[in-house]
């Protein structure tokens, strides 16, 4: 992962101390234009905090004293140690599906688990 993109987790993290992990979330997806572009630099992090009216004294104090940062490594190691490489990955029954699938994708796997 990206320097950005270890930002952008450790932003949502702060955001989550003021319940508004998934408002940022969303804010970020939808915000995004490419890793390490510059989009997720920390002056933007910041400034969607405002955009989403958090405390942003508090949101920035989070950001700058990396209250998140061996979380967020803790977390990104896990997923190394399982395989996952790229986003989105999900597990099903334990076996990786990489890339956005189709509803029917999941269907299809999860019913022929559920075969007798």
């Amino acid at each position: 992962m990206g320097d950005e993109s270890i930002w952008a987790a450790e932003a949502a993290e702060c955001a989550g101390d003021q319940d508004a992990y998934w408002e940022y979330h969303d804010y970020l997806f939808s915000h995004q234009n490419g890793e390490n572009q510059g989009a997720f630099s920390k002056d933007n992090l910041k400034s969607f905090a405002a955009d989403l009216e958090l405390n942003t004294e508090a949101f920035n104090t989070c950001l700058d004293s990396g209250k998140y940062t061996d979380f967020v490594n803790e977390q990104t190691n896990i997923a190394r140690g399982l395989g996952v490489q790229s986003t989105p990955t999900f597990a099903v029954n334990g076996q990786a599906v990489i890339g956005a699938q189709s509803f029917d994708t999941f269907k299809q796997q999860i019913d022929t688990l559920l075969a007798p």
